[in-house]
């Protein structure tokens, strides 16, 4: 198979991770930039990439690159680009743009001229035209253009690859589920350590968390772009998906917690992670989801060390809660002091004022971005009682 281009996108601050997973796909020439990756592959290695990365944003395939002036030579790169290599008139097609120092007045036009391109050429070869679909089309193509370049990628993701399947709604969730998967990798968790997720709403931690202890891939359960494109066979693609299944451990030894105030919200993380396929878990107890207060969280019992990961209320100050957001995690970390001794604590937050709200001190921060928000995913080292920097010993006399 000829080696291919692709882009995969990804939240900032993992892309060293992605690139981990890109090259266990099989991918070449891996590159991380500054969200995202660039790698070369064959149309399996993107396939495999889009079925089994849990960082990936979208998966891009690259398919012509060109210099230009103005619009009009956009629209002719447009009309000479052989789009019916990847898809025929009859499919729907959505254009979209990114930009990096361009010139142009209006993106929108140049996305315009893009779409009479690609449609003035299908008229010329086929007698029609594809249609434009706003919302749910077969093909998205995206254009990214610099000063003086414009390239065209196919997205093979469709949908967002965060987007599992497993939930209901879109909007019930702050956090995204390759993000939650992030955490989880940066903070080093594996199914040997028990993990408690004080602040677990849709229970996006803790069903990220349990497919990688079944070593699930996170895209089994849903569809791609690529499946409506050419040159991408379905044979090769089936059996991707069935080495994927074979590969699921449903027996594995793992202790998740999930808890949150809220009892309806508790309800709707356990009936997501049923879901996902991880009923069996939640049937024997390896998969907990409970209503508690995070105030008085407690760790597993007989457990004496593990990780706590959560994406607790931001206190920014923009926020009419504040006080009382900061007022609670003191009593938070309190009940951390408390009861988790030995434990290690990582939270995501975009209030970098959290330390101090705590009064924890943190053995280490991330920079990360939970959709448009910037974030510190803090690291607190748990230790009895405080782990507050303490002051230091007044230096004595030396004696004489």
């Amino acid at each position: 198979m000829a080696s291919l281009s692709f882009y995969a996108v990804c939240p900032f601050g993992l892309e060293e991770l992605l690139a981990g997973e890109i090259d266990a796909c099989g991918g070449e020439r891996i590159r991380p930039g500054k969200g995202g990756v660039s790698f070369g592959g064959t149309t399996v290695t993107a396939m495999s990439v889009c079925l089994h990365s849990r960082l990936a944003s979208r998966v891009l395939m690259k398919v012509a690159q060109s210099s230009y002036w103005d619009t009009r030579d956009i629209y002719e790169f447009a009309t000479n680009t052989p789009w019916e290599r990847w898809f025929g008139p009859d499919a729907t097609i959505k254009v979209s743009a990114t930009t990096q120092r361009c010139p142009l007045e209006s993106i929108d036009f140049a996305v315009l001229r893009i779409k009479d391109g690609i449609c003035d050429r299908f008229r010329e070869l086929a007698g029609r035209r594809p249609d434009v679909e706003r919302y749910n089309p077969d093909v998205r193509i995206a254009a990214f253009l610099t000063y003086d370049t414009c390239t065209f990628y196919l997205d093979l993701a469709g949908e967002a690859l965060f987007k599992r399947g497993w939930r209901l709604s879109h909007g019930e969730a702050p956090l995204k589920e390759n993000l939650a998967a992030g955490l989880l990798m940066l903070s080093g968790w594996d199914a040997s350590k028990p993990l408690v997720d004080p602040f677990c709403g849709s229970g996006t931690i803790d069903i990220e968390a349990a497919q990688m202890a079944c070593n699930m891939a996170p895209g089994l359960n849903r569809q791609f772009a690529f499946e409506k494109l050419e040159g991408f066979d379905k044979a090769d693609w089936e059996e991707l998906k069935d080495d994927a299944r074979a590969m699921i451990n449903r027996h594995a030894k793992v202790t998740i917690i999930g808890s949150d105030i809220s009892s309806l919200v508790v309800e709707k993380a356990e009936e997501n992670a049923r879901r996902a396929g991880l009923g069996n878990l939640i049937d024997d107890g390896r998969l907990v989801f409970r209503q508690g207060d995070a105030r008085e969280a407690l760790p597993p019992e007989g457990v004496e060390a593990g990780l706590m990961i959560a994406n607790p209320p931001y206190g920014e100050q923009s926020n009419p809660k504040s006080a009382s957001i900061r007022s609670m995690m003191k009593h938070v970390a309190d009940n951390m002091k408390a009861h988790f001794a030995g434990w290690t604590a990582w939270m995501l937050t975009s209030d970098r004022m959290l330390p101090q709200q705590m009064r924890l001190k943190e053995s280490r921060k991330t920079v990360l971005f939970n959709g448009p928000l910037e974030c510190r995913f803090f690291r607190f080292d748990m230790v009895a009682g405080s782990n507050r920097r303490k002051p230091a010993a007044k230096a004595e006399a030396p004696a004489d």
